[in-house]
Parts: C-alpha cells; sequence; structure tokens
C-alpha cells in the first residue's frame, strides 16, 4: 500500500515518494509535502534545465542553482525558465 500526502504542489491528496531522496531538511520537505506526481514533473524541468544550461552535477554552483529552481518550483509555483521551451497547455 502506497503511502499518501496533500501535495502541496498539486494541492490534493496523491501518493507521496517511496522514501527521502535528498538528505537534509529539504529532502524532509519534500517527502512530507511532495507526490511522486510532482516529483516526476519536476525531474523533467530539471533535466531540460541540466541540459539547457550545460550544469555539471559536480560542481557546488550549479547543483545550488538546481536546488534553487527545485525549491521555487515545488513550494513557490516559480516555473523553471527554459530557454526556447513552449509548455503544453493543460
Amino acid at each position: 500500500m502506497s503511502r499518501t500526502v496533500f501535495c502541496t504542489y498539486l494541492k490534493k491528496e496523491a501518493p507521496g515518494l517511496a522514501f527521502q531522496l535528498i538528505p537534509g531538511e529539504v529532502g524532509k520537505r519534500i517527502f512530507d509535502n511532495i507526490s511522486q506526481e510532482a516529483w516526476t514533473e519536476w525531474q523533467q524541468k530539471q533535466t531540460m534545465l541540466i541540459n539547457e544550461k550545460k550544469l555539471k552535477m559536480i560542481n557546488p554552483d550549479d547543483r545550488a542553482l538546481i536546488q534553487e529552481a527545485m525549491i521555487g518550483y515545488l513550494f513557490e509555483n516559480k516555473d523553471v525558465e527554459i530557454e526556447g521551451f513552449t509548455p503544453e497547455n493543460k
């Protein structure tokens, strides 16, 4: 049986993540408040952002940029700016 959370991104009850993916307070906040569906959406945006900006996850500045974008996307309703990308209408 999957665990459910009230997803603050989707604003509804939904299946949660199976385990905490990121260490620390941010990871705990994501685990407690973000659904698997919202996390999957973020991963797609994250991949686009990494590719567009040619980020390297070994670089601490690049990881900080990704974390800032992730927090903005999941908790502050900020969209990730990807040059040349036009989102589909929902």
